[in-house]
C-alpha cells in the first residue's frame, strides 16, 4: 500500500491545499445543479480571457495558438478550449467530468394537497438509495420557463432565512412492517414527495392549503400552475458543504460524485498557459442517467463544437474531425469508490481506492465481467504514470468493489468510440450517491496536480 499523502507536504503544500479546499466548498455550496456549475464555470472563463465560441463565429474570426475559447450547450454542458502551438489535427489533451448528481426532480404536475398538507410530487434522477432521502434538510433549485419566453431562476432553502422543504418518514413506533421491507423497498420512489405547505388561504372552500402555496409561487415569480409543464426544479439536500473530521481533513457535502473532479480539471485548465497540444476542459451533464440527451456525452455537442474550431482555421472537413478527435487522449475524471472499513466486505483491498493515497486511476470500471467499460490501454497507463511521477503527483489504481458486488460506468467508453486513449482517473469518495458524501483534501489537491500535469505533457 502506498504512503499517506499528508506525510509528504511541507507547509507551502498545505497552504495551497487549503486554499483549493475552501475554493471547492464555496463552489460546492453555491453550485447544486448543471446549470447553476456552468454558469459559475461560464463567468470564471471570461475573467481568465476565454471567449464565446458563438461571438468568434459571428466576428468571422480565425484561430491562432494561445487562444481561448469557450461553448456552451443548452446551460448544461460547457467545453473550453486553448488552442496549442501543435496543429489541432494532431489531437488534444482532455480532461472531461460530468456536472449533474443524484437527486429528486418535480414532475410535470407535482401540486397537490392531501389532508390540509400541500406536497410536490418527485421523480429520482440517478442511483439513489432512497431511503436516504427522508427527514433531511431539502432545497429546490432550478428554472422556470414562461410561454412569454421569460426564464425565472429557483433558489429556495440555501438562505438562513429560507424556508426548507422535507420528505417524511413513518414513526419508528408504527414501522415494524416497513422494517421488515428489503432496502430497496423501505422507501419508495411514489414516497419521495416534497411537504410544502400546512397552512390556508382564507376563502378557499376545497384545496385551501395548495391554493396558499399557488399564491406563493404568483407573488414571488409571478408563476401560474401552468408554469410546473415547463419548469426544471431539481430537489437537493440544503445547506453547504463543511470540514469533516477534527483534523479538518475531509469535506463533506452533496454532488462530491462528481463536481470534485469537475472543479480541479477546470482549475487545471484554467492555469495551463501556452500548451503544446491544444488543451480542453468538457464538462457535461446527464451521466447519472446514461449520458443520454443533448446535452449529455452521447450527443454530438462535443463532435459539432470541434469541427467549429477546425472551420475558424481553415480546416473544414470531416475528416480533419476524424483525426483531432482519435489523435486526442483523454482522462475521463469521475470518481471512485473509498475504501470503507464498516463495509470491507465489498472491497478487495489490493483493488481499492484509500482515503490521502492521490488520485484514482481505474483501468475498467463496468459491472461483473467489465460490461460497459472502456478498458484502458497498457501503453496509456504507462504514459501517464511517468507523467504523474515526473511531477511528483501521488496517484493509486482501483477497481469499483469486489467483482461480483455490482459496478459501476462512467463516460469513457463513449469518447473511446473516436478511436482516443482514454482512461478514468478521479477522486475517492466515502457513500458515494449519498445526500452527504465526503472526500479527502489531499485526494483533492493530487487531482488539480495530476490534471494540470497532463495538460501539460500528454
Amino acid at each position: 500500500m502506498k504512503d499517506n499523502v499528508w506525510l509528504t507536504y511541507d507547509e507551502k503544500d498545505v497552504e495551497e491545499l487549503e486554499k483549493l479546499s475552501d475554493e471547492y466548498k464555496a463552489f460546492l455550496s453555491r453550485c447544486k445543479t448543471e446549470r447553476e456549475c456552468t454558469v459559475y464555470f461560464t463567468k470564471e472563463a471570461e475573467k481568465a480571457g476565454y471567449r464565446s465560441l458563438d461571438t468568434l463565429i459571428s466576428e468571422g474570426a480565425s484561430l491562432k495558438a494561445g487562444d481561448k475559447v469557450y461553448a456552451v450547450g443548452m446551460g448544461k454542458t460547457i467545453a473550453l478550449f486553448q488552442i496549442g502551438r501543435k496543429p489541432l489535427t494532431d489531437g488534444m489533451n482532455i480532461l472531461c467530468a460530468h456536472i449533474d448528481s443524484p437527486r429528486l426532480d418535480l414532475k410535470q404536475v407535482p401540486l397537490y394537497e392531501d389532508t390540509e398538507l400541500a406536497f410536490l410530487d418527485t421523480h429520482y434522477y440517478g442511483g439513489i438509495k432512497k431511503y436516504q432521502w427522508v427527514t433531511i434538510p431539502l432545497a429546490l433549485h432550478g428554472v422556470i420557463a414562461k410561454k412569454d419566453g421569460s426564464v425565472v431562476e429557483v433558489n429556495i432553502g440555501e438562505s438562513p432565512e429560507d424556508p426548507i422543504v422535507y420528505v417524511t418518514d413513518l414513526l419508528v413506533h408504527l414501522a415494524s412492517k416497513q422494517l421488515a421491507k428489503k432496502g430497496s423497498e423501505v422507501v419508495t420512489g411514489e414516497n419521495l414527495d416534497i411537504l410544502v405547505g400546512s397552512r390556508p388561504l382564507e376563502g378557499e372552500e376545497k384545496d385551501a392549503v395548495k391554493a396558499n402555496i399557488l399564491r406563493l409561487l404568483k407573488e414571488k415569480y409571478d408563476m401560474e400552475e401552468d408554469d410546473f409543464l415547463s419548469a426544471e426544479i431539481e430537489v437537493v439536500p440544503a445547506g453547504p458543504a463543511r470540514d469533516c473530521g477534527l483534523d479538518r481533513s475531509m469535506i463533506a457535502g452533496y454532488g462530491h460524485d462528481d463536481r470534485v473532479c469537475a472543479f480541479p480539471s477546470f482549475q487545471a485548465m484554467i492555469e495551463t498557459e501556452a500548451p503544446e497540444k491544444t488543451s480542453c476542459c468538457i464538462l457535461v451533464d446527464k451521466e447519472e442517467i446514461g449520458s443520454v440527451g443533448a446535452t449529455g456525452m452521447q450527443s454530438m455537442f462535443f463532435e459539432n463544437t470541434v469541427a467549429e474550431l477546425l472551420a475558424l482555421m481553415g480546416m473544414d472537413s470531416n475528416l480533419a474531425v476524424r483525426r483531432t478527435l482519435a489523435r486526442s487522449k483523454m482522462l475521463s475524471s469521475d470518481v471512485s469508490a473509498a475504501y470503507d472499513p464498516a463495509y470491507s466486505e465489498a472491497f478487495e483491498k489490493k483493488n481499492c481506492a484509500f482515503f490521502g493515497k492521490g488520485l484514482v486511476l481505474n483501468k475498467y470500471t463496468g459491472a461483473r465481467g467489465k460490461s460497459g467499460s472502456n478498458d484502458a490501454n497498457a501503453e496509456y497507463l504507462a504514459q501517464l504514470r511517468r507523467i504523474f511521477d515526473d511531477n511528483k503527483v501521488a496517484f493509486q489504481t482501483a477497481e469499483l468493489g469486489k467483482v461480483d458486488f455490482g459496478g459501476g460506468g462512467t463516460i469513457a467508453y463513449i469518447a473511446a468510440l473516436y478511436g482516443m486513449e482514454v482512461v478514468d482517473s478521479g477522486v475517492a469518495v466515502l457513500s458515494m450517491h449519498a445526500p452527504c458524501e465526503i472526500i479527502s483534501k489531499a485526494d483533492l489537491y493530487e487531482a488539480k496536480k495530476g490534471y494540470a500535469a497532463f495538460l501539460k505533457e500528454a
